[in-house]
């Protein structure tokens, strides 16, 4: 995936990214799987705002990110669980930067 659409969109300068959220009833968490493909500086940019920071970083219940760098192009993928300042409740988030 990486290889292939990572390095085509790196041509364009573009990022695709994809998203999911939803809120743990009863507490202020949520659990989000996210992914992104692209350009090395757009990819992370393309994941959705509320785990803008998060990729790589240990401030939640549970942080599973992953990247992998080929060339110009980045692929990210991300799950976390725990509170997300600016969450919503339900949210799919799709972008192309």
């Amino acid at each position: 995936m990486v290889l292939t659409l990572g390095l085509l969109l790196s041509v364009v300068n573009a990022g695709v990214g994809i998203g999911v959220s939803a809120r743990i009833p009863l507490t202020d968490s949520n659990l989000t799987v996210a992914g992104s493909v692209g350009k090395k500086d757009k990819a992370p940019d393309a994941l959705p705002g509320y785990v803008h920071g998060k990729l790589g970083g240990n401030q939640n219940f549970i942080n599973q990110s992953n990247t992998l760098t080929i060339w110009v192009a980045e692929g990210t993928a991300i799950i976390v669980l725990g509170h997300q300042e600016g969450a919503p409740l339900i949210d799919l988030h799709l972008e192309a930067r």
